[in-house]
């Protein structure tokens, strides 16, 4: 059995009701993303305290699922007459049936991150028995050590905690870094998400994994509260939004490390947080880079 699978281009004012006619008319599965994702024109929308939570991107692609046997072209036109608008450009993939939870386990094999740190999916045996392994499957949310900015956060832990630093794992996903905290001998850890979903997944991996640490939704995280060590792997915009609270969150000298940032975008990030840290050198993996530094006294 396959799928089809259409991405539609639209607006801000158009994307909901877009999407809810698409269920209405058989869709089994839709989403909103954003048109420019992972470029200079991303928009910053992530629910952060205080903003708004029922905005969508300027540029929207509705993104749906349908029956093979559909008529997904007929569906997308019907469902914008129902919108009141002409048809929308758009494109058609087909999926393919496949055992999903082999295709998933394959592409997810132990990862070494040091000569004592490995993530290890819960199907593999530990290459390294002796080694610190992180059990971590793909799941709700992001973070499995595979992609270079979570590898980079996790090498700078493993080179930087000494022992018993509290810590903030900001956008904390899967809860990845901060169980790697944990288990390189952190002291009391706190995650934030703004996703719900990352909240369980974070809970389910710290006790898999056996480590204690607290994971909140922004709004719950404790207040007034400032971190030995502040960790925050998410991307460049709400890094900028994000600058004033990661900072205020940090002990003065404490530190801090950035990632999910773009090389050619490392100069931007390093010229906000200066104003507040002493940066050293950004460490660079296959595109993307870490930053890091001591906040001042």
């Amino acid at each position: 059995m396959s799928w089809l699978s259409a991405t539609i281009e639209t607006d801000a004012s158009h994307a909901e009701a877009l999407s809810d006619a698409l269920f209405e008319l058989g869709a089994l599965s839709v989403s909103i993303e954003d048109a420019h994702a992972g470029t200079d024109a991303e928009q910053p929308i992530f629910g952060e305290p205080g903003e708004p939570t029922d905005v969508v991107w300027e540029a929207s692609h509705v993104v749906a699922l349908f029956e093979q046997d559909s008529d997904a072209a007929g569906i997308i036109a019907a469902a914008a007459a129902e919108c009141g608008l002409p048809t929308p450009a758009f494109s058609i993939d087909t999926i393919e049936e496949q055992d999903w939870v082999r295709a998933t386990q394959a592409q997810f094999d132990p990862i070494r991150i040091s000569e004592r740190l490995w993530i290890t999916p819960t199907w593999h045996e530990p290459p390294n028995p002796s080694a610190i392994n992180l059990q971590l499957d793909p799941g709700l949310a992001f973070g499995t050590g595979s992609h270079p900015t979570t590898r980079l956060c996790l090498q700078w832990l493993d080179s930087n905690l000494c022992g018993g630093e509290t810590i903030l794992d900001y956008g904390c996903g899967s809860g990845i870094l901060a169980i790697a905290a944990r288990k390189l001998g952190a002291g009391a850890t706190v995650g934030v998400d703004i996703d719900p979903q990352a909240i369980i997944a974070s809970n389910q991996n710290a006790e898999q994994n056996g480590v204690q640490a607290d994971f909140h939704l922004p709004d719950n995280m404790p207040g007034g509260q400032q971190y030995d060590v502040v960790v925050a792997n998410i991307l460049t915009n709400p890094l900028r939004m994000l600058g004033p609270l990661l900072a205020g969150s940090c002990k003065p000298g404490g530190r801090i490390a950035l990632s999910g940032i773009l090389a050619e975008q490392a100069g931007e990030i390093v010229s906000l947080y200066s104003q507040w840290f002493d940066l050293v050198e950004p460490v660079f993996d296959e595109g993307w880079t870490c930053i890091s530094g001591t906040k001042r006294r």
